[in-house]
């Protein structure tokens, strides 16, 4: 009796996964819609860089959100008080390095600004630890008590801010080497937008890289899909979520380094004030995807420095308006996180 041999079969490729390309086309096509009615070619690059920047600066204080909301389902409207204190951290580490940061020389004024960002990043996560052990551990799963007792938490957190840093308007201007712009001919494209952009780029890949790429990624989205499984392979979720909480609240501190650069001012109240565009994006992207929250960032920013040039009026609600379009077009968002 003949023996037949079962040769060994290739093992099935995974398919990877398929991309939605329409949102990502929806930048370049705000972009080139709004051309025609800039005019001015030099003008429309000017707005074009303004707006990028701006988009790349909020995304960084929306991403930290994102992160706490889309792996933990928490909603932290106390967000703004880490961005708040990220702001006057810088205030104090910039005020007491005049040296460096009156210096014409932008090594010694990105190693400043470098500064001020690690120690406003501790701060503020720092007292996101504390926050998520006081407040946020006892209403996990109850998003309405969530809300309360996290825009409680903000209200005591700016009383605080204005404590220690008193409650008037303080000025943050920028070093010496990043003011001014670069001029392209008829366009002039501000020195500190473009350093913005950089450090955006990094914070998404970053993110993208350590949620994608990394076995602590891993870990964290499949504690979130089922947590008890994960627990019983040895892991403690529970330490993965605090971490999550501290990182997140660490973005929103290195976040409001960078409005508070932007704004060249701080007040405490500052995050509540950016609050509601946090939120904004947040649902324009999807409720939690990282992706989404980048896109509808860089909409947002495009959208307000478009508006504000050729109709002002508009531009007090031109984030609303793009919100509403956005969710009759998809009403979870441009990047639904599935488990949403």
């Amino acid at each position: 009796m003949e023996q037949t041999t079962t040769l060994p079969q290739p093992a099935p490729r995974l398919a990877l996964p398929k991309i939605d390309w329409l949102p990502l086309l929806l930048v370049p096509a705000l972009a080139l819609a709004a051309l025609p009615f800039v005019g001015s070619t030099g003008t429309w690059v000017t707005l074009t860089a303004a707006g990028l920047a701006m988009g790349m600066i909020v995304f960084i204080i929306a991403s930290g959100l994102t992160l706490i909301f889309g792996l933990m389902d928490v909603l932290n409207f106390g967000h703004g008080v880490f961005i708040a204190l990220g702001a006057f951290i810088a205030v104090s580490v910039l005020g007491a390095m005049p040296d460096w940061t009156a210096a014409d020389s932008l090594a010694q004024n990105l190693s400043a600004i470098g500064i001020a960002m690690v120690a406003a990043m501790l701060a503020a996560g720092v007292l996101g630890f504390a926050f998520e052990r006081v407040l946020v551990r006892v209403v996990y799963g109850q998003h309405l008590k969530q809300i309360l007792i996290t825009m409680g938490g903000m209200v005591i957190g700016e009383e605080l801010i204005k404590v220690l840093w008193g409650p008037q308007q303080i000025p943050l201007p920028l070093p010496t080497a990043l003011r001014g712009s670069i001029w392209l001919g008829d366009a002039g494209i501000e020195k500190y937008r473009l350093a913005a952009v950089v450090v955006g780029l990094a914070v998404f890949a970053a993110l993208v890289l350590v949620l994608n790429r990394t076995k602590l990624g891993l870990l964290i989205r499949a504690g979130v899909q089922d947590r008890e499984m994960v627990e019983s392979l040895g892991y403690r979720i529970r330490r993965l979520f605090i971490g999550v909480f501290i990182a997140g609240s660490a973005l929103a501190g290195l976040g409001g380094v960078m409005w508070g650069l932007y704004q060249q001012n701080v007040i405490p109240q500052m995050g509540a004030q950016v609050n509601v565009l946090i939120f904004i994006i947040i649902i324009i992207g999807g409720l939690g995807s990282t992706g989404g929250c980048f896109l509808g960032a860089l909409l947002v920013g495009l959208l307000a420095n478009y508006t504000g040039f050729l109709a002002p009026k508009i531009a007090l609600f031109s984030n609303i308006l793009l919100m509403v379009a956005i969710l009759l077009w998809r009403p979870q968002g441009l990047y639904p996180v599935t488990n949403r």
